[in-house]
This record gives C-alpha cells, sequence and structure tokens, in this order.
C-alpha cells in the first residue's frame, strides 16, 4: 500500500508521488468534521485498538473517508531512521528480528516488516496501524454494578481501600499479596468504582488459564455488565466491553484504551522475561489512568523500591483463614542425580513420600527436568502404580489436575507449571532438586504458597530437598517468615 500527500491509500496504479506511510514525514490530521454520519460499526471495533486493513471488514474506501474527516488515525507501523529500526506495535528494536521482502502491496523490492509480532498480522513499511480518534462509544452507566456478598478480612478491606484511591487518583499501586491472599476479591471495589463513573477496566495476565478462570468469577460479581475474555483465538475479539480479561499477548492489539490497567502475576513467566509485553501494556494504557500490579513474588528490584520508598506500595502478608504461612523446612538430600542414575531415590525423599501416601495425605512433588521426574516416576510407580506426573508440554495435563482435585490420585510429579494458579485443598508439598537455577526465589516462595490455602486444612508441610543451600532458598524461607512476623504484628493471624 501506498500514499500520496493527501494520504489517499492506494493498493496498485502507484501514482509517481506516492510513498509507503514509514517515508511520510508527518502524516496529516485533517480537522474534525462533527456532521460526519460515521459507523458504528467501525467505531466499536476500533476505538482503543491498533489494527490493521486486514483485521477490518470494512472497505478500504470507507476507512479512508473516516480517516478525512478525523475520527480514524493512521500511525507508521515501522519507524525507521538511519540509525534504528522499530515497530510501533510491538516495540521490537532488536535489527535481527526484521527482514525485508519485495512487496507486491506497495511495490518496494525491499520492504522490511517485523519478525516479532507477525503472528498476529505482519506489519511493515507500507503497513498503516489504524486506530479510532472519533468520540467514545456512549456507555450507560449501572450506578453500581458489583452484587458481592462476601467480606474481606481485614488485611484485605485496607488494601482494597487503597487499590480504589489509585483507580480514583490514577495513581500506580503495587499490591504485594502472599499467595492466598485472596487478591481477586481486593479488586473488587475498585473495579466497581472505575465502572461507576464511566471508565474501562482492563485486568492483565501473562497465562490463558488464569484469563478462563477470572472470567467467569468477574462476570458472577459484574452480572450488569459487559465482560470481554480475550485470548489466543477467543470468541470476543471485537467485543467493546467496559471490563476486559486478557492475556498480556493481547494487549498487543490495544493502544490508550484503558483508564484502569490491573497486571496480576507481575513476576510470572512470560511477561518477566518480554519487554514486548511490557510495552503493550504501557501503550494500552490511557495518558491518565491508574495502574494496579498484584504479585505474591515482587523481583529483588521491585522490593528495593517498596524499602526505598521509590514505589507505591502495600502488602498483604496473611492469608483471609488467618493462619500463618507454612514455612519451608531446608533438608539436604546428598547427590540425588547420583542415585537416580542407580534407579534409586535418596532415603530422605522415599521417606518423606511413604509417610505421606501410607497416611493417604495427597502430596505433589517439584522436579527441575522434565527427564528427571520421568525417572522418579518410573521408579515410584513400582510401589505406588497410581502415581501421574505433568509438565507445561503434556496434552494430559489439565486432565490429570483434576484427577488430583477428584483425590483419584494419591501424588503428582510436576515441572514448575504447577508453581502457580493450581489450589488443591489439602496437601503437603517437595521439591527435589531445590538447588537448580529454574528454583529462583520467586519459583520457591510460590510453590511454598500450594500449601495450606484453605480454611479447613490451614496447615501442611513444604520441604526443599537440596544437594546444597543456594541463595534462592534462603531468602525465599526469610521472605515467608517476615510475612508470618509483619501479619502477627498487625494482628492478622490468630497463631
Amino acid at each position: 500500500m501506498r500514499f500520496n500527500r493527501k494520504m489517499t491509500p492506494y493498493i496498485n496504479d502507484f501514482p509517481p508521488e506516492s510513498l509507503p506511510i514509514s517515508s511520510i514525514d508527518n502524516i496529516p490530521e485533517p480537522p474534525l468534521n462533527e456532521n460526519y454520519s460515521y459507523n458504528k460499526e467501525l467505531q466499536r471495533i476500533l476505538y482503543g485498538k491498533q489494527l490493521l486493513f486486514e483485521n477490518l471488514p470494512h472497505s478500504i474506501e470507507e476507512i479512508h473517508q473516516h480517516y478525512e474527516n478525523s475520527y480514524i488515525s493512521y500511525r507508521k507501523g515501522i519507524i525507521k531512521t538511519k540509525s534504528k529500526i522499530v515497530c510501533a506495535k510491538c516495540g521490537n528494536k532488536d535489527r535481527s528480528l526484521f527482514a525485508s521482502f519485495p512487496c507486491a502491496r506497495c511495490g518496494e523490492k525491499e520492504c522490511t516488516y517485523c519478525r516479532k509480532c507477525i503472528m498476529m498480522g505482519r506489519v511493515s513499511e507500507c503497513t498503516p496501524l489504524i486506530g479510532w480518534c472519533g468520540p467514545d462509544s456512549v456507555r450507560d452507566l449501572t450506578g453500581n454494578p458489583l452484587e458481592w456478598a462476601g467480606t474481606l478480612s481485614p488485611g484485605q478491606q485496607v488494601a482494597s481501600d487503597q487499590v480504589k484511591q489509585a483507580v480514583i487518583e490514577s495513581k500506580e499501586l503495587l499490591v504485594w499479596a502472599v499467595c492466598g491472599a485472596g487478591k481477586t476479591e481486593v479488586l473488587f471495589e475498585g473495579i466497581n468504582t472505575a465502572l461507576a463513573i464511566g471508565k474501562r477496566v482492563c485486568i492483565a495476565t501473562p497465562r490463558t488459564d488464569v484469563v478462563l478462570e477470572l472470567g467467569p468469577r468477574l462476570k458472577a460479581v459484574f452480572p450488569g455488565i459487559q465482560v470481554a475474555v480475550l485470548y489466543g483465538g477467543s470468541e470476543d475479539r471485537h467485543l467493546q466491553a467496559p471490563l476486559t480479561i486478557v492475556t498480556t499477548h493481547q494487549l498487543l492489539r490495544f493502544y490508550k484504551a484503558f483508564d484502569t490497567v490491573i497486571l496480576d502475576e507481575v513476576d510470572a513467566f512470560p511477561y518477566t522475561a518480554d519487554e514486548t509485553l511490557q510495552y503493550a501494556v504501557r501503550q494500552s494504557r490511557k495518558e491518565t489512568s491508574s495502574m494496579i500490579y498484584l504479585t505474591a513474588t515482587p523481583s529483588q528490584k521491585w522490593q528495593n523500591e517498596c524499602r526505598s520508598g521509590k514505589r507505591n506500595f502495600f502488602t498483604i502478608p496473611a492469608r483471609y483463614h488467618r493462619h500463618p504461612l507454612p514455612v519451608p523446612d531446608l533438608k539436604w538430600c546428598g547427590n540425588w542425580e547420583k542415585s537416580l542414575k542407580k534407579d534409586k531415590l535418596p532415603s530422605a525423599i522415599t521417606y518423606w513420600i511413604r509417610k505421606r501416601l501410607d497416611n493417604q495425605k495427597q502430596c505433589l512433588l517439584f522436579l527441575p527436568k522434565i527427564d528427571k521426574m520421568e525417572k522418579v516416576l518410573t521408579i515410584l510407580r513400582k510401589t505406588y502404580p497410581k502415581i501421574q506426573a505433568v509438565h507445561a508440554e503434556d496434552p494430559d495435563r489439565k486432565d490429570k489436575v483434576q484427577m488430583m482435585r477428584n483425590k483419584e490420585i494419591p501424588m503428582l510429579l510436576t515441572t514448575t507449571i504447577l508453581e502457580r494458579g493450581v489450589t488443591f485443598p489439602n496437601i503437603d508439598v517437595a521439591v527435589l532438586g531445590a538447588e537448580d537455577r529454574i528454583f529462583t526465589e520467586s519459583a520457591l516462595v510460590q510453590i511454598a504458597g500450594r500449601v495450606g490455602r484453605s480454611s479447613q486444612f490451614p496447615s501442611g508441610d513444604i520441604t526443599f530437598f537440596h544437594y546444597g543451600k543456594t541463595e534462592s532458598m534462603i531468602k525465599a524461607q526469610k521472605q515467608i517468615l517476615k510475612m508470618n512476623t509483619e501479619a502477627k504484628k498487625k494482628g492478622l493471624i490468630n497463631h
């Protein structure tokens, strides 16, 4: 596609003076024609988004007519200077993730495109990003859309008030809440406040399974409003809703869309390792907006910022059931990998497992690598044939987790895939090979957080079996002890 000086698009028969959009220095902004009869369907699809022509079911002529009347904006998809190339959609600046091809759409022999976000449509030098700059769609205010009969614990209530204040004042806030503190319920009043005054709210999380879990919960407590649930393959992708629950990947489609963004599991993979997802979150916010971060395990950098006063934060150091967090026991088990090569388990591990399974107590055993997990499974099945194992690529993972919930299997071996997002009411947990690099402070705190979540079974055993203590193990143990101390000082636990 090429454009002339008046930004008229051409897909063939290019006039001599036409250029790809990235070669146009300044894209004109026509004056708003308030009398123009705009297409409300186009408004619904485009508001707060950045899409490509091929994402829209409308003709190029109709889209361009909206541009001429200042209801639609064009932005360069690729920004190219002598020294750098940037993809405006995903923020990619890595030259190795750009490529060029002879482009039939613009006629250039070398048209540069971004390989980083190509799964969501190709953005090239001749690709405009299309957004809505006309009037916002009118939304009916529901007054008080929250319908929830539950009550918050004292710790949750103070955090809820802080979230509400951050929403009202368009500020940033980190809610540092222990695993099982009830973070979702803490958000209800803040979301309610935003929706009641016509704000658009987004809850984003790195993982699809969390989106699928949050969708029904929030639809149940906000039954009077539309809730869009967006993930790869979702049918809600064109739904214009006041409350959107989304994977961080899907935020690449949004641009200055939300008044309040709530980012759950801010420390989780892949968000922490992918600058594109962090860029997507920033792009999705309006210039004046509130940003709420939720995590049980902030990074060391964020912990330091909290302690030095550089970051606005609030802690919930206790679970709603008012029992302290189970503290990990660090146990040396010798060279466990050498034992595995001899088709044996260290005696400390064997004793731990036998003690639980012989007493019908379900347990989880975390391992650092799939091949090691499969080896342990083979050894254990000689005595306990019903034991199962799961990992990220396991097609039966969800079924096995459900079997564990149904108490059909006594024990589950797992990689770090189950470190968060799963709850079993009465369970003991161990880590074998806790010294491995994959078991960071954050991962170990999350793993420990699987234990004692239920008010009926608020305690349990968490053991890190190791062949040498690591800083991550010690830090994880200290963080949990520190939260229990703080909770006791604040009167949030009974014991």
